[in-house]
């Protein structure tokens, strides 16, 4: 008797839960966006006799329940922390957590994406490139470098996509900031590197490039915590990050044009730290092409950097050895227009790109 009524009590929570659920995704308003993932979210899908019968609509309304389910958030980190903790998971949804910091697995070396990635750069510098140029070519370690052999991860061996990446590549140097950063340089739970802590790695930059970058310089930090997207799609109880950036006179006196939006933008877009993603403060975040210009530079020199979000951080503290910099993201512009809006002559030109971009090169056009 004892069980019987045991088991109509659980049985009856369990129908409520249910049904609570069920009418809370009825009466809940569709979310646009997943400030934890970056990404926007599925919407209801178009009903019509095509889509049905095709099976999409069905497919579309899973995708729209999985996107929508209420709470999805708090049941997204439940299951990571029985995943890690419970079934000893080493990793979730590709990411893991080692050493105090989020990796993201990137395996095995991709070739064909490394074959595209250099058909990209020899196709902008056939365009552009005349003798007046000085070309140079340096890579950004992702996280992996540090954390994945170490921790029992799978890794590509980064020797051997800089050596294939630069063989099929002619007329450029090589610039080497490996040996200049440590998993420290990076934030615990993002992508991206910490501006604050880029001195040594922009000194190896500039002195490849033949110019010179002050030492000095004042640090800030926003107020509020930063989340970096790893974290949001790992969803452990990782402790946040802060973010920081560098101001001098020099930085100071920038004048800095975002083409891509029409507008002049600060060095530090600091109302960005409202928004979804904090580490957009520099330079606006991903936008396709930005001048920065140095009235304290007499001379005429120039510096065209074909990047990654990477270099918006870096970016500044480069900057101050040249008159102009320009900064090109043919992610988002294809390379075959860049020369309508940039003036190629006696400018040195950078390609600066982290090695997942290089191992996941479909994004460039």
């Amino acid at each position: 008797m004892k069980n019987k009524l045991k088991n109509i009590i659980v049985t009856s929570v369990i129908g409520v839960l249910f049904f609570a659920l069920a009418i809370f995704c009825f009466i809940k308003a569709p979310d646009d966006f997943s400030y934890s993932e970056r990404r926007g979210l599925a919407k209801f899908p178009e009903i019509t006799l095509d889509n049905v019968l095709s099976g999409k609509a069905m497919t579309d309304f899973e995708t729209y329940t999985l996107d929508q389910f209420p709470l999805r958030d708090f049941f997204r980190s439940v299951k990571a922390v029985i995943s890690r903790y419970v079934f000893i998971q080493k990793d979730n949804n590709d990411l893991y957590y080692a050493d105090g910091a989020i990796g993201s697995l990137d395996y095995p070396l991709d070739e064909q994406s490394i074959d595209y990635a250099a058909q990209r750069i020899n196709y902008t510098l056939s365009k552009y490139k005349t003798a007046s140029n000085r070309v140079f070519i340096s890579l950004i370690p992702d996280k992996n470098y540090f954390l994945a052999d170490k921790n029992g991860y799978p890794s590509y061996d980064y020797e051997a996509l800089r050596k294939k990446l630069l063989d099929k590549l002619d007329g450029m140097e090589y610039i080497d900031i490996f040996p200049t950063l440590t998993i420290d340089d990076y934030y615990s739970t993002d992508t991206h590197w910490r501006q604050e802590k880029l001195l040594d790695t922009a000194n190896a930059l500039a002195k490849g490039l033949g110019t010179s970058i002050p030492q000095k310089y004042e640090t800030h930090t926003l107020n509020s915590e930063f989340s970096g997207v790893y974290k949001g799609q790992l969803m452990l109880p990782v402790k946040n990050d802060r973010i920081s950036y560098l101001t001098n006179e020099i930085i100071n006196s920038f004048e800095v044009f975002d083409h891509e939006n029409n507008k002049e933008i600060d060095v530090y877009t600091l109302e960005k730290e409202a928004g979804p993603d904090q580490y957009e403060i520099f330079l606006n975040g991903p936008v396709s092409l930005v001048e920065i210009n140095n009235p304290e530079i007499n001379s005429d020199s120039k510096l065209i950097i074909f990047r990654d979000s990477f270099t918006s951080s870096i970016a500044p503290l480069l900057a101050q050895g040249y008159k102009q910099t320009i900064l090109v993201d043919i992610r988002y512009m294809n390379p075959a227009f860049v020369g309508s809006f940039v003036n190629f002559e006696n400018a040195d030109i950078l390609f600066l790109y982290s090695t997942s971009v290089i191992n996941n090169s479909e994004t460039l056009k």
